[in-house]
């Protein structure tokens, strides 16, 4: 049964990387409509970040943010802040499609790639440069004991994985 779970849990987010990967190669920025959506709920400093990201990113930001929303009808700006920024720390990086790719397989191997998989922290970092509330830095920081078990937390890594 527990072996069951976990491949069941290996295999969704396998799904999800492959879906990522073929959504990420167009080129397309997103709706006008979105983008207003986006400003509304962000900060000034935060929306300027959001900015910094590749139209895949603030795409994904998107659609994780609004399967946020229907996961969670009684969210607030923080928590939807917080969906729209989970991957921020990714615009360090500076890699592309393939390169992203290349280091999920090879892991943290030179500043890059080790940029790229510290993207949480970094993200948790630009986020607080920028003044985002606590509550939103609360729910980025992953090394943070009491989120673990927050079932908002909870609901963003799910609407991430949709």
């Amino acid at each position: 049964c527990f072996a069951r779970v976990v491949m069941s849990r290996f295999l969704a987010n396998q799904l999800h990387l492959v879906r990522r990967f073929f959504t990420s190669l167009s080129k397309r920025t997103p709706d006008i409509k979105d983008v207003a959506w986006v400003n509304e709920r962000l900060l000034e400093n935060e929306f300027a970040l959001w900015n910094r990201m590749k139209p895949h990113d603030q795409r994904h930001s998107i659609e994780v943010a609004n399967g946020f929303t229907r996961l969670h009808p009684t969210f607030t700006r923080d928590e939807v802040a917080a969906a729209l920024l989970h991957d921020i720390g990714k615009v360090e990086s500076e890699l592309g499609v393939v390169g992203r790719v290349v280091a999920t397989i090879a892991g943290p191997k030179g500043k890059k790639f080790r940029t790229y998989h510290e993207h949480e922290l970094i993200g948790l970092n630009l986020c607080r440069a920028a003044g985002s509330s606590s509550e939103t830095l609360r729910l980025l920081d992953r090394s943070n004991e009491m989120s673990r078990n927050d079932p908002v937390v909870h609901l963003l890594r799910q609407a991430d994985q949709i």
